[in-house]
């Protein structure tokens, strides 16, 4: 029997029989200062709002990257605080993408990434504009990071485009990977990427036909891209579909916690790692 229950028992046995709270609280075995505690719950609508509020605004945040948002904002509430308030207002997210199966890991034996751009991956991702025209985003993220440097967005895409959007990063940002991880689509496997490569001393390293999971951190990348941005947006143009996709990489890399980062941004782990090597 729960003590709120016990409560009632004491009271009916208090009111129905005339006897002494003492004796009512031996009788059914619960102690004085239990029947009289009250339990006062802190106020929480202002968090309780501005969790509903970082949830509304997006969509696919879930539980413990809120938490983290809340944090940053100086909110003292704990997970365990948090997580009642989110599941009381429904928050859970419904859809998750399926998990890989345990086998489904690694079967190359790829070398420790142990600094920024030692290991890029490149991949793209197809999305349609609102009349069912179709568009392709090239995306460049970096391993060690999870920044996301660039994200070209075009109906066309191929290897003189990639080619450009590296030459970009390169003149814009100094920013020379020293291994890119690819598939094997027609954009990559062309002449004008081949050439840049071996230009600039950039080892392309080519997934195995059929095998996504050799190159699992830009498809986790994508599942990402795609839940947070694409499915959440309709673009009316490719113009329209470059800047709304171009703040969302701004966020991702400035504003998004990433739990493989323990809850930093991709910018803040850049600075951090600039900041080291300087004191090296």
């Amino acid at each position: 029997m729960r003590v709120s229950q016990k409560r009632t028992v004491v009271a009916d046995l208090i009111k129905d029989y005339q006897v002494s709270m003492q004796r009512a609280c031996k009788t059914i075995g619960l102690h004085r200062s239990a029947h009289y505690y009250v339990h006062h719950r802190r106020e929480d609508r202002p968090v309780r709002q501005r969790i509903k509020d970082i949830a509304q605004s997006r969509v696919r945040y879930g539980l413990r990257r809120i938490h983290i948002l809340l944090r940053r904002e100086g909110w003292k509430d704990n997970m365990k605080g948090v997580c009642r308030i989110y599941r009381e207002e429904g928050l859970n997210l419904r859809s998750k993408r399926p998990r890989l199966s345990k086998t489904a890991a690694h079967r190359l034996e790829r070398p420790v990434i142990n600094g920024l751009y030692e290991c890029c991956s490149m991949d793209f991702v197809a999305d349609q504009l609102f009349d069912g025209r179709k568009f392709r985003a090239l995306a460049l993220v970096d391993n060690f990071s999870c920044e996301c440097i660039a994200i070209q967005v075009g109906q066309s895409l191929r290897g003189p485009d990639v080619v450009r959007v590296l030459n970009e990063i390169k003149v814009v940002r100094n920013i020379i990977p020293k291994r890119i991880q690819v598939d094997n689509g027609s954009a990559f496997i062309g002449k004008e990427v081949e050439k840049w490569a071996y230009d600039n001393n950039v080892t392309l390293d080519f997934s195995r036909r059929g095998k996504p999971t050799d190159n699992a951190f830009i498809e986790s990348f994508n599942g990402s891209f795609r839940d947070e941005c694409l499915n959440i947006n309709w673009f009316l143009s490719v113009e329209d579909a470059s800047k709304k996709i171009e703040a969302w990489r701004e966020e991702y890399n400035n504003f998004r916690p990433h739990s493989s980062l323990g809850g930093m941004t991709p910018a803040e782990m850049v600075d951090m790692y600039k900041v080291k090597a300087k004191s090296k």
